[in-house]
């Protein structure tokens, strides 16, 4: 693994901090934020290496040594940009889904039909296998987002299970982990859990703090283990079936649509532990039927947006990619 000065870590910590941004926002891809930055394959060979075998070391060498053959310092100081990012705009993100709901949900749409494009173009080979794990998967996404919710988004296995699967997205570049969230109905309860953890610092609440942590530790340990099961049989599946999981991954988009929808009707709420009313079962309607200002022309304008914005992405990877290609060739 490289050696690296402080100022060079520094330069890990602003990439966390742009991959943080990326997995708050729904069809931006912290995955994809890492190839860009140039990480990507550091990061997960670095992840591959994590196993009990540090503990062995650090008795038989010392800490130090440990951490530096873990690599430890790159995952602490990406990992460190990525956490103080999400802290930062978690709080605006819930503020603006307040207040602003159908320009941000519009928002997203337009992200996540851009990150559609993105991924499916890079399916090679559309044979008849591809195309029926595509529509398998869009219908299941699809039954997904309109199923009614098996347990409360802020249940202890419910977290669990939501950091267990989210964590696909740092794996694999073009899925974002805040859309997984959406599709699992997540999305809002972990904004808000983090938003709390944030009031909790600079409040100095300690029991604020302290609830939040819990709840945000419970996601992270599912997060932890479902790195660990999922990252070799994903790159293996991605190296081996790559056209197959893409068709999955675009499939999942597609279907999952409906959950990102501006336009909604809440059909059942639930009580938070606060005692305040959140949606807990909605269906998506058309502009017409939605009561209050549907707001259509922003809603087309924040679509345009969030669609360029991964256009935008895309554009800077493409290009990364072919300069490497003439770098390789040149040597």
């Amino acid at each position: 693994m490289p050696q690296r000065n402080f100022l060079q870590y520094l330069v890990i910590t602003a990439k966390g901090l742009a991959m943080g941004a990326a997995d708050v926002v729904p069809g931006v891809s912290g995955g994809t934020i890492a190839f860009i930055s140039g990480i990507y394959e550091e990061l997960i060979e670095t992840i591959h290496k994590l196993d009990l075998g540090f503990f062995k070391i650090w008795k038989a060498d010392g800490f130090l040594k440990a951490w530096k053959h873990y690599n430890l310092g790159f995952l602490l100081a990406l990992f460190s940009g990525v956490f103080i990012s999400i802290i930062s705009l978690a709080k605006l993100i819930t503020w603006l889904l307040e207040i602003y709901p159908i320009m941000v949900w519009s928002f997203f749409f337009g992200l996540v039909i851009a990150s559609i494009v993105y991924v499916g173009k890079q399916i090679t080979n559309w044979r008849l296998a591809v195309i029926t794990m595509m529509i398998v998967a869009a219908i299941a996404s699809y039954l997904i987002t309109i199923a009614d919710p098996v347990g409360s988004p802020d249940s202890t296995w419910f977290l669990f299970f939501a950091g267990f699967i989210a964590i696909i997205a740092m794996i694999l570049p073009g899925i974002s982990g805040a859309f997984i969230l959406l599709l699992l109905g997540a999305y809002t309860t972990v904004i808000g859990i983090v938003t709390q953890l944030g009031e909790g610092i600079t409040t100095l609440d300690s029991s604020l703090f302290v609830g939040a942590l819990g709840k945000l530790l419970i996601f992270a340990v599912g997060a932890v283990i479902g790195l660990k099961v999922f990252s070799r049989a994903l790159n293996w599946m991605f190296k081996h079936h790559k056209n197959l999981i893409l068709a999955v991954l675009t499939g999942f988009m597609i279907g999952a649509l409906n959950k990102i929808w501006p336009w909604k009707e809440v059909l059942q709420y639930r009580l938070s532990h606060s005692g305040e009313q959140i949606p807990f079962i909605e269906r998506s309607i058309f502009p017409q039927n939605y009561e209050g200002n549907p707001q259509i022309l922003y809603a087309i304008i924040f679509a345009v947006i969030g669609f360029l914005t991964i256009f935008l992405l895309e554009r800077i990877a493409v290009n990364k990619v072919a300069v490497s290609s003439t770098n390789e060739q040149s040597n």
